[in-house]
């Protein structure tokens, strides 16, 4: 799981709900991943970041980092 991957607009991640920007992937096999893919991910995980920190004080809305 990304907490930031609903903003990476990736078709291979699923994003299951709108309050939080996360998004995930399951495998069953080794096989099924894709390194590309996990090493591009990574990268945007690095770049797109929200403020979790300051959620509360800024009453449930999130402001993106950088």
């Amino acid at each position: 799981m990304f907490w930031s991957g609903a903003d990476f607009d990736e078709p291979g991640l699923d994003v299951v709900g709108k309050k939080f920007k996360d998004a995930s992937v399951f495998y069953n096999d080794a096989s099924e991943v894709a390194a590309g893919d996990v090493r591009r991910w990574l990268g945007k995980a690095r770049e797109i970041q929200w403020d979790y920190k300051h959620i509360v004080k800024r009453k449930g809305k999130l402001e993106r980092l950088k």
